[in-house]
Parts: C-alpha cells; sequence; structure tokens
C-alpha cells in the first residue's frame, strides 16, 4: 500500500511543506529513514536527525522551528506522535485480514460461529461457544466450552481461553496468555492441602489488549474482571477475584493478589506487586518494582517497597547510604557515653 503526502495530511488534519505528491509505503524511525518511508519526530533530542533523515516524509510538531534546509516533506501537526499512532491504526485497519476455517481446526457442531471469522490450524472450538463476527482466532488457540467472544477479537497462536468466561468486542490477546485457569485457592489440612474448586469466571470488558504470557485467573466465585480499554503487558498475572478498572495499564511482571481492586485510569510500572484484598483508587501511579500493600486514596503516586510518596523515598534514599557511617558514629558515641557514665560514677 502505497500513501501521498496530500493523503496523508487529510487523514490526520496536517499541513504539508513540500511535495504534496511525496509517496510512502512503510513506516521508519528518524534516525534510521529510508526512501518511501514516513517518520515523525516528537522528542527534542532527535531534532537533528530531521536534517539528515532519508524517509521520504517526517510528521513534526507545529513549533518546531528549522534551522537548517530539510530534504524530506514535512507534515505539521499539533502532536506528532498522536499523529504517528492514528496512522498506524489505519495502516492496520486496511491491512487484509484472514478469514475462514481452516480445514485442520476443530470446530464443536455446539459452537456458534459469527459472520467473517478466521479460525487456524490446529484451534479448537469447544462446546457451545460464540464467536462473534469478524473474530480473528490463530492456530493452536484454544477456545473452551460455553466461552462468549464478542466482535472483531484477535487471538493470536496459543492462546487458552477457559470454559464459561465471557469477552467483549475488540479484544486481543497475545500469544501464551491463559485466561480462566484456576486461581490459587487451598486450604490447609492435617494432611496437606485442600483445593478450593473454583467455580467463578472471567469478564473481559471492550477494547482490552492483554500481552503474551499474561495470565488472568477464574474467581472463586463471581468474577474476575478487566474492564474496558484496559492495556495489560507481557508476563502479568491477575489472581482470582481481582479488578481492574477501565483505561487501567499495567507494565510486564506485575503481579495482583487475590481480591485486589484497581481503580480507573490507574498506571503500573513494571514488577509493581499488590497484596491481596486491597483497593486502588483510581488515577494512582504506582512506579517500578513499587509493592503496594495497603488502600490508596486516589490522585496518588507512590514508589518503593512497601509504596510511599516518591519526596519521601528519595530523602530516605539519600538517608540509607549514609547509614554505615551513622552506624559507626552512633557506636562510637555509646561507647563514649558508657566511658563518661563510668567516669562519673
Amino acid at each position: 500500500m502505497e500513501f501521498t503526502a496530500k493523503q496523508i495530511a487529510g487523514l490526520i488534519g496536517g499541513r504539508i511543506e513540500g511535495n504534496e505528491n511525496a509517496a510512502v509505503h512503510t513506516f521508519a524511525k528518524i534516525e534510521e529513514g529510508q526512501e518511501g518511508a514516513i517518520s515523525f519526530l516528537s522528542n527534542p533530542k532527535y531534532t537533528h536527525y530531521l536534517y539528515e533523515t532519508k524517509s521520504t516524509i517526517v510528521l513534526i510538531n507545529d513549533d518546531v522551528e528549522l534551522e537548517h534546509p530539510v530534504s524530506a516533506t514535512l507534515i505539521r501537526v499539533s502532536n506528532a506522535y498522536e499523529a504517528v499512532a492514528k496512522l498506524l491504526q489505519f495502516y492496520e485497519s486496511v491491512k487484509p485480514k484472514k478469514s475462514g476455517i481452516d480445514s485442520l481446526a476443530f470446530v464443536s457442531p455446539k459452537a456458534t460461529i459469527g459472520k467473517d471469522v478466521y479460525i487456524g490450524a490446529f484451534a479448537c472450538i469447544g462446546d457451545g461457544a460464540i464467536i462473534g463476527d469478524g473474530t480473528q482466532i490463530y492456530p493452536h488457540t484454544v477456545i473452551g466450552d460455553n466461552v462468549k467472544i464478542g466482535q472483531n477479537g484477535l487471538f493470536y497462536p496459543n492462546v487458552t481461553i477457559y470454559q464459561g468466561c465471557q469477552l467483549g468486542d475488540n479484544v486481543t490477546i497475545h500469544s501464551g496468555s491463559v485466561i480462566g485457569a484456576d486461581g490459587f485457592g487451598f486450604a490447609p489440612g492435617a494432611e496437606g492441602y485442600d483445593k478450593i474448586p473454583q467455580i467463578g469466571i472471567v469478564i473481559i470488558e471492550d477494547n482490552v489488549e492483554i500481552g503474551a504470557n499474561t495470565c488472568v485467573d477464574r474467581s472463586t466465585m463471581g468474577a474476575t474482571v478487566v474492564h474496558k480499554g484496559v492495556k495489560l503487558d507481557n508476563l502479568i498475572q491477575v489472581a482470582h477475584n481481582c479488578e481492574v478498572g477501565e483505561n487501567t495499564v499495567m507494565s510486564a511482571q506485575v503481579g495482583l493478589a487475590g481480591s485486589t481492586k484497581i481503580g480507573a485510569w490507574c498506571m503500573v510500572g513494571g514488577q509493581a506487586g499488590f497484596s491481596g484484598h486491597i483497593k486502588i483508587a483510581d488515577r494512582t501511579f504506582i512506579g517500578a518494582q513499587a509493592g503496594v500493600i495497603s488502600n490508596t486514596k486516589g490522585g496518588e503516586q507512590l514508589i518503593g517497597t512497601p509504596a510511599i510518596d516518591p519526596k519521601v523515598f528519595f530523602k530516605s534514599s539519600a538517608v540509607m547510604k549514609h547509614l554505615p557511617e551513622m552506624y559507626r558514629e552512633l557506636a562510637q558515641l555509646k561507647k563514649e557515653l558508657a566511658e563518661l557514665k563510668e567516669k562519673l560514677n
């Protein structure tokens, strides 16, 4: 597919400086530009590449002032990063989609399959499953009995959706992820641990994307819920009976213990961990590797373990590196105090 600067500017509401007929067919980072590619500049640190890049078209912000001539055709927009995101979404939307059921796939005669669905080789669709229109299920993916999937879902190879789970429209799940495995529920007994049956389900609402090798466990009773617009990175664990609020995003290796409730529009850095049965209020920012052990008030920024206000954390960190010296001084003071008491006595 090839697009001209004029077509692109019309799509994103940009202003052209240069050849409106300049054509591109691919994307490239500005520092790795090539002929026929479109790049973007949003970080001022990369401005010098604007004068060197070989890309045919470059998206830049309206407020960028040129210090030297450029060879590329420029398209000015209010926010170059948002504009390129919009272009990438458009590019994906016009790519041809696979359709049809591969002869090597297994589809239960009791399943309901919508229109324009793709089911790849060795995929398995269980009894009573409902697959919405336009959904794509890649090879070796397993959709369990009585699973409900909305329209335009995208399930990459080796995804597993356990029985009874419910997924909305426009849900994307990447390879290796498991939705609806048993929650980690065991009761200690005299001779070991007795398994507590996990009879609930997982509900994933519309416009959710889940990265590779992420697990969302089914609830003991009721449902583990991932609300609309949530974006989960790779290697995340969402335990039984958790709830993730709408439009919350989590980076890789985050772990939620059972019955954790995360509010809407939260941002969670990589490797952060949450104790069970706590509530994280809306719009809370949790830094990478934070350990959250109690409820939050909302609108907070928390880092460290246990998670605290960043200002307190940085002050504590500054003091911590002096602890060995402070320990020696304290020991010396204690020694001198003991000697002084002995003399006084």
